[in-house]
């Protein structure tokens, strides 16, 4: 039976208890904002009276079972999936819910090796072991591209045992891998697919937009609703198939995610997945072609190369999603980060992130045509008062790992903290990366070579945030004890 999309169960249920005007002897002690009146002023008094904690006729997100499930299943249906699990704890925890629902300690997982902290993260804690499959690197650009299908059918033939084949979808960068493709070659081994979709909420309700991992017929699918589905910040979703077993899933969502759930979050869940239903057609036609203007427009100033369409290959690019305003800067003769740092300081411009050799602007349905404007005119200017040659640039790369052992053995192995320059050859137990967008440049029981430690050190001096170590002026590194 179809659902009536128009609903927002958790919005209504609020709003109910709002006119009730029910007296607060529970949890959280601000008491509807009454005892903390600056944090009422800075929210404004109806949003802190509606961070409520979970109460019969709100449900429980650990055991929904009114309201919560009824905006799950809504969710579901919009989204093309079996099953709906609404997150509060962001698409890390999404991601890490995903993993630890289809692995078990020494189970591998084939992957990219250009994927998220939190596939990592969610490696260390169930001892699952990554079989990498090494992206393809568009060499102008300097940047990880998807998964070539020989490469997946080939790590599947050498590890037959593999539990999951996981997929982003996109890159950060917009790149897309042929996901179809891969969910049939993954299913045809009994393995399961995965994808890590924290970029790709628009994927559903837009048109001529690359496929969605549920339409492609994927197990499993992490969904940033708060990046390009307009929820708060924190707020995701966790699509799963038929082949998967929902009560399990909740089971693993409740090891990690909080009992006292944020009403706040999973409200701008409920009305953001009713919008999109409603709106997301003509909000992401609109989306597309401010995008697509200013890429014509940055590539007229010259000097910067906002790529698009034209890297799609069939393979290791197999699509693009156009609503990544992705920009390469090298030939201006300064970093991506060097330019995200003056777009900030200059000219009072934020973007997502920049790296090395590229920027990213993230459009979404909030953008307006006047700040798109703005911001080729600030492009246009920093290459007029800031360019030069680009000699002594150092190019963004894929550098392949050295995996010595799993991500969990190195995290909790015994090991000594060495000053960074002294790590040559040693195993690291620890992240490094920037981020955003949060793709590690060194993960625990990879080595550290060379190549790895003048990518740091470059990073740093260029201005890049690094994190993961427990350093956290990242002057030292931990590295196994005892193991060369």
């Amino acid at each position: 039976m179809k659902l009536l999309q128009s609903r927002a169960p958790i919005c209504e249920a609020l709003k109910e208890l709002e006119h009730k005007r029910v007296v607060p002897f529970d949890v959280p002690g601000h008491k509807r904002g009454r005892g903390n009146p600056e944090l009422a002023a800075l929210l404004g008094e109806r949003c802190v009276a509606m961070d409520v904690n979970s109460m019969k006729p709100l449900d429980n997100l650990c055991h929904p079972q009114s309201v919560i499930r009824e905006a799950e299943m809504l969710a579901a249906e919009a989204f093309g999936a079996a099953q709906a699990f609404l997150m509060v704890g962001g698409t890390t925890s999404a991601v890490q819910a995903m993993i630890l629902s289809v692995a078990k300690r020494g189970d591998k997982i084939i992957l990219p090796r250009n994927v998220h902290r939190s596939v990592m993260g969610a490696m260390v804690l169930c001892g699952a072991v990554p079989v990498y499959v090494d992206p393809a690197c568009q060499e102008e650009l300097g940047i990880p591209l998807g998964m070539r299908l020989s490469d997946v059918e080939r790590a599947i033939r050498e590890n037959p045992d593999a539990r999951a084949v996981l997929v982003n979808n996109p890159t950060y960068y917009g790149i897309c891998s042929d996901l179809r493709s891969i969910v049939k070659l993954a299913h045809s081994h009994g393995m399961l697919c995965l994808a890590d979709e924290a970029h790709g909420t628009h994927f559903y309700f837009g048109e001529n937009l690359p496929v969605s991992a549920m339409a492609a017929g994927a197990d499993m699918a992490a969904v940033s609703m708060h990046k390009s589905g307009g929820s708060l910040t924190q707020s995701s979703l966790l699509l799963a198939g038929p082949r998967i077993h929902d009560g399990y899933v909740r089971q693993i969502i409740n090891l990690t995610q909080t009992t006292s759930g944020s009403y706040l979050l999973l409200a701008s869940l409920d009305i953001s997945r009713r919008n999109l239903v409603q709106r997301g057609k003509e909000t992401f036609a609109q989306v597309v072609a401010m995008a697509e203007y200013a890429r014509k427009e940055i590539n007229r100033v010259g000097g910067y190369y906002a790529f698009s369409r034209e890297l799609i290959n069939g393979d290791s690019v197999f699509d693009f999603d156009v609503t990544k305003l992705a920009v390469n800067t090298l030939h201006m003769g300064l970093a991506g980060i060097e330019v995200y740092d003056l777009l900030r300081d200059e000219y009072d411009i934020q973007i997502e992130f920049g790296d090395l050799g590229n920027i990213l602007a993230y459009l979404s349905m909030g953008d307006r045509a006047r700040d798109i404007e703005r911001l080729v005119s600030a492009l246009a200017e920093i290459r007029r008062r800031f360019g030069k040659d680009k000699t002594g640039l150092m190019k963004q790369e894929y550098i392949e790992p050295q995996v010595v052992c799993s991500p969990q053995d190195a995290f909790y192995a015994e090991k000594e903290a060495l000053p960074i320059r002294e790590t040559l050859g040693r195993v690291s137990s620890e992240f490094v990366m920037c981020y955003p967008p949060g793709i590690p440049v060194l993960a625990p029981g990879e080595r550290i070579t060379a190549r790895v430690l003048d990518y740091i050190l470059y990073a740093q001096e260029k201005g890049c945030s690094l994190t993961g170590p427990e350093d956290a002026d990242i002057r030292l590194l931990n590295v196994l004890k005892g193991c060369e």
